[in-house]
């Protein structure tokens, strides 16, 4: 289906860390930290007991653990999956070789990396050989070719859930009186870089593109508009409707049966988009104080845009994305099709984010949910099959429940959105346990001689420079006076400019000799008390490490002779 977004989306509420134990992170090009997963604690701890055993395992070939972007992970034991006894999964195993068959045909590697890969093909080959017709060889089956991997965003430990459908609406093959609201099919100048006007459907992300001219390109016409008619009368219109909320819902949906006067049923399914992001109107709402948080769903935004046409107008125009449809072949009763290109399965197909999962991969999910009515916690326990995808479905843990279609269903998906607890069925080959086993060791602890030459501690910080204003300030007045006379001449100008003037009495030093031990105390003691004042109150330039004993300033002899007579023997030797 490729649905293009959900009106009820608004941010997952945040859930504390906890009950995942440790995780390890990877980082990867401009993304968030990978979780990586946490292999047997005794199985590791074994390893440090044997210096052999542990250069075997550095020295062994290493098989990097699942890369979930912003996800962590933890393998579980079937009887630690709440609500899998509880399950009938014959209708996800069917569900799940229907996902299986596009699977096969994959020859090659997928474009995109993602954790699980191929991994799928070899569950795929199983259950496509056996015959299974009860629940308890499905159940069988999944518990033999997969391990349960509970996943969800890093520091939460839930995940989240909408609900979509497929609406059915009355329409007209021609404009009328009463059907006056176009549903139009993909522009022939709609351009998406790297696919082609060939290409079967488009992504519903990412930039999208009009041509003006041969060659200048520029961002496609938004709702308002299109709604204004910027594309009207070029016989795109497939269909017609009675109103703009109608198409908004079919919209966000992605796809319709359009019933029409003769009674025959029109199929239309995803094709394209404008290019821009999907603005939830719910969320609108929600912000302006319009409708109430905890009572958002569909039929209160039907509702609102129905009794106020003209804010329904701006409301809709406030998402500037717009969608383009195809007409489908599909019978009346026929489900509509995933982005996978299966027909999906009511209560038992999801959407995912497509670019962290695979199509195909089954996932328990586990939570209270609202389906009997708005204040109904319905247990919800129950293995789904990704097929499908969505522009606003974004998250390790983040799934649309596709309930059908018509009123009924959409009215159960309308008020979905709860969290809810994520259990991966990870395909055997990718055991993420063994995987953990092979991991590179730490190298070994330093001996005790050398931690003691190379000790493990932040360095103390240097104290913050003041500026001479400052310094001169908290300094005692002789203290500066005396500080003022020993400045050298080659200071900054700003320096110079800070500090009082005095002409020196004492002969041109040179700074590098002259700076006063007290500046630069020994590392192993803090500096004296007596030195802080001159420290603080004349920043001196950096001073050089001193092999002779220390003199004071008045001993200290000017270096320009002895530098001459260096001069000198250099120049005899030549």
């Amino acid at each position: 289906m490729g649905r293009k977004a959900d009106s009820n989306d608004v941010a997952a509420p945040g859930a504390r860390a906890g009950r995942f134990g440790a995780w390890l992170k990877a980082g990867a090009a401009g993304l968030c930290a990978a979780a990586f997963v946490i292999a047997d604690a005794q199985a590791r701890a074994s390893r440090h007991t044997s210096h052999e055993h542990h250069e075997h395992q550095r020295r062994g070939p290493v098989v990097w653990p699942l890369e979930f972007p912003g996800a962590q992970y933890a393998p579980l034991k079937w009887s630690e999956v709440a609500g899998w006894t509880d399950d009938d999964p014959l209708p996800a195993f069917k569900t799940f070789r229907a996902s299986c068959k596009p699977i096969a045909a994959q020859k090659a590697p997928l474009a995109e990396s993602k954790a699980l890969g191929t991994s799928l093909r070899d569950p795929c080959i199983a259950a496509r050989a056996e015959d299974i017709s009860d629940s308890a060889k499905a159940r069988e089956f999944f518990e033999k070719n997969f391990t349960p991997l509970l996943i969800s965003r890093i520091g939460e430990d839930a995940g989240f859930v909408t609900g979509y459908y497929e609406p059915i609406v009355d329409g007209s093959r021609v404009q009328t009186d009463v059907y006056n609201v176009p549903v139009y099919r993909r522009p022939s100048n709609l351009f998406v870089r790297g696919y082609s006007q060939a290409n079967s459907s488009m992504p519903n992300k990412g930039q999208v593109f009009r041509k003006i001219g041969r060659r200048k390109l520029v961002p496609y016409y938004d709702r308002a508009e299109i709604e204004d008619g910027a594309i009207a009368g070029r016989g795109l219109e497939v269909v017609w409707l009675k109103s703009q909320t109608d198409l908004l819902f079919i919209q966000i949906q992605g796809s319709a049966r359009v019933k029409l006067e003769d009674g025959s049923v029109v199929r239309i399914n995803y094709d394209a988009h404008n290019g821009f992001p999907y603005m939830p109107v719910g969320r609108i709402l929600i912000e302006r104080n319009i409708i109430p948080k905890d009572q958002m769903s569909m039929q209160k935004i039907r509702e609102y845009m129905e009794q106020s046409p003209d804010a329904a107008k701006e409301l809709r125009r406030q998402n500037r994305s717009y969608v383009f449809f195809r007409e489908v072949k599909l019978g009346a009763d026929d489900e509509a099709v995933g982005a996978q290109g299966v027909p999906l399965t009511a209560g038992r197909s999801i959407a995912v984010d497509k670019s962290l999962h695979v199509y195909g991969t089954p996932f328990f999910i586990e939570g209270n949910l609202p389906i009997e009515s708005d204040t109904s916690n319905t247990p919800f326990r129950r293995l789904m099959i990704a097929q499908d995808t969505g522009s606003a479905i974004i998250g390790p843990a983040r799934a649309d429940i596709y309930f059908g279609a018509g009123a009924d269903a959409g009215r159960v998906a309308g008020r979905l959105k709860n969290p809810a607890r994520f259990v991966m069925l990870l395909p055997n080959s990718l055991d993420p346990v063994a995987r953990g086993r092979t991991m590179p060791l730490p190298e070994d602890r330093p001996s005790a001689t050398i931690a003691k030459l190379f000790p493990q501690t932040e360095p103390e910080k240097q104290p913050v420079k003041e500026t001479p204003k400052e310094a001169a300030k908290d300094a005692p007045k002789e203290t500066v006076k005396e500080a003022a006379k020993e400045q050298p001449k080659t200071e900054s100008k700003t320096e110079a400019k800070t500090e009082p003037k005095a002409v020196p009495k004492d002969p041109p030093v040179d700074t590098n000799k002259t700076a006063a031990p007290k500046e630069q105390p020994a590392a192993p003691t803090p500096p004296a008390a007596t030195a802080a004042p001159v420290a603080q109150a004349v920043p001196l330039p950096e001073a050089r490490p001193k092999a002779a004993p220390e003199a004071t300033p008045a001993t200290v002899k000017s270096d320009t002779p002895r530098r001459s007579k260096h001069h000198r023997r250099t120049r005899h030797r030549q």
